[in-house]
């Protein structure tokens, strides 16, 4: 068994500081290129702390040109030091409400966990998930208090919040390790680092450079030019190129290996991020993974069948018929997760309804299945082929895309508001007297819903599309003029409109102000 570095997962409430932590300590700009402000993706990096000088980094890559190119395998003590400075992977997890399973993953794969809690805000929603994920994977932790620098950080304030939800400091009665922080200014950073790195001592973490390679998936995708990624973080073994690789879902064989620079290599070791590319189909983001010789994968493969044999029981319900239909659509796995999982919570008059849901970019395909199945498409942070936009275009077929998730919660909710749900108010039409005189005709109906007003302005629908508008003139029940009608009455009506009613259609009545 050989030492290997600490792999420390970043977790707590949306826009609480997380990638501008991990911003800081590796000197790089993550935080302003996250899309809305947030982090929708789980992202490995591995870093050296404490950080290297100019001087140092201009050696390393001397010496990194003159060695043998072929030999990428690792020693353990290169492993875990360069340059006076540890080995350390850093995981940052989404705090968007949405990306709850996501969090999750970063905490299963952890060897320790930051909680970062803002001292501006206290402990929210996502603050006490991230916690519970925490506690549930048994993953040692220290919190960090964050964004001091503010004018209205409230550090004894999220001390005590902190104890409410179970958090016990050092200091306040308890002995999970603490340090304030800003992220910001780098205030208080060193003193974080050094405690991770002290709880990483006590861990003793170590690997077995022999043993079939093992690790965890966290990000899977589609890229147009190289085919299907898979982001992994690597916990045991020699992660070689060449070698057979499986999860539960997917099986391959790896052909190209990179680090977490982007840099080709031929093998890597614990606490490694890797980019593997070589899997026949999409695995599954946070599935364990297995690579080495045949009889290694058959022996993975039928233990997790062992193991999955209990959690394959549940079967869906079948959608209702006014169930909303969506196709999804997102550049990776864990992102088209997030985004069903975030549908699935939304406030919405019918069931969704997934037709599709797969990772790429939106294609012609996907425009006339939207067509034939009266779907609207949903993009996240992927795009629209140009034949795609082209068919949409002219078939009439809605797409909606945006980077950001919770934009697109909020256009199926407009989206939703258009289609006919059960509870709004609205009248069916039974008949149709006479000939239309100019803008006014005469029909009957029944109230569906109500109560309908005298003078309401309404939408003429058919077969579940808007074809036109028009208002009350003139309301009347039993040849009474009357000035509202209640669900169940029979009612004649004066309308004003300049499009066609016939039986059969529904008039529908806004609750809007």
């Amino acid at each position: 068994m050989q030492k290997r570095p600490p792999i420390i997962v970043v977790m707590g409430h949306v826009d609480h500081g997380k990638t501008t932590l991990l911003d800081y300590i590796q000197k790089t700009a993550v935080a302003s290129r996250e899309a809305g402000g947030i982090t929708q993706a789980i992202g490995a990096y591995e870093i050296v702390w404490p950080p290297r000088n100019e001087a140092d980094v201009t050696r390393e890559n001397a010496e990194k040109i003159q060695r043998d190119s072929a030999s990428s395998q690792r020693s353990s003590a290169e492993n875990n030091s360069s340059a006076n400075g540890r080995k350390i992977t850093f995981i940052d997890t989404p705090g968007h409400e949405a990306f709850s399973n996501m969090r999750a993953y970063g905490a299963q794969v952890a060897d320790i966990a930051i909680l970062v809690v803002a001292a501006d805000d206290g402990v929210k929603p996502q603050t006490k998930e991230a916690l519970q994920a925490i506690l549930d994977s048994k993953t040692p932790f220290v919190v960090a208090i964050n964004k001091i620098d503010k004018n209205n950080a409230d550090i004894e304030r999220a001390k005590r919040d902190l104890k409410a939800a179970g958090v016990a400091l050092e200091g306040e009665g308890g002995n999970i390790s603490w340090q304030q922080i800003s992220a910001k200014t780098g205030e208080g950073v060193d003193d974080l680092m050094d405690l991770v790195l002290l709880v990483a001592e006590v861990e003793e973490l170590t690997y077995d450079p022999q043993a079939p390679a093992a690790g965890v998936i966290l990000t899977s995708r589609l890229d147009p030019r190289r085919g299907i990624t898979a982001g992994a973080i690597l916990k045991n073994g020699t992660l070689a190129r060449g070698a057979l690789i499986a999860t539960r879902s997917a099986k391959g064989k790896i052909k190209f290996l990179e680090d977490h620079s982007g840099t080709t290599v031929n093998s890597l070791v614990p606490s490694a991020p890797a980019l593997i590319i070589g899997f026949e189909a999409l695995p599954q983001v946070g599935e364990e993974f297995c690579a080495g010789t045949e009889a290694d994968i058959e022996a993975f493969l039928r233990n997790s069948k062992h193991e999955s044999k209990k959690e394959n029981g549940s079967s869906e319900e079948a959608p209702a018929e006014n169930a909303i239909r969506l196709i999804l659509k997102a550049d990776e796995m864990a992102s088209l997760e997030a985004l069903k999982t975030t549908i699935e919570h939304l406030k919405l008059p019918a069931a969704p309804r997934f037709i599709d849901v797969s990772v790429g970019n939106i294609t012609e395909r996907d425009v006339k299945l939207a067509g034939s199945t009266r779907a609207l498409i949903v993009g996240f942070k992927t795009k629209v082929d140009k034949a795609a936009e082209n068919i949409a275009k002219s078939q009439h077929t809605l797409v909606i895309d945006s980077p950001i998730i919770y934009e697109l919660g909020k256009k199926i909710q407009d989206y939703a508001k258009k289609l006919i749900p059960k509870e709004i108010r609205r009248i069916e039409i039974l008949a149709v007297f006479g000939e239309a005189k100019g803008k006014e005709r005469v029909v009957g109906g029944r109230v569906v819903l109500g109560p309908i007003k005298n003078q309401e302005p309404f939408e003429i629908w058919q077969d579940e599309k808007q074809i036109g508008e028009g208002k009350i003139v003139n309301l009347q029940s039993q040849r009474k003029d009357i000035q509202s009608a209640d669900t169940d009455t029979e009612v004649g009506l004066l309308v004003q409109t300049n499009d066609p009613i016939k039986p059969g259609n529904f008039l529908l009545f806004s609750d809007d102000d």
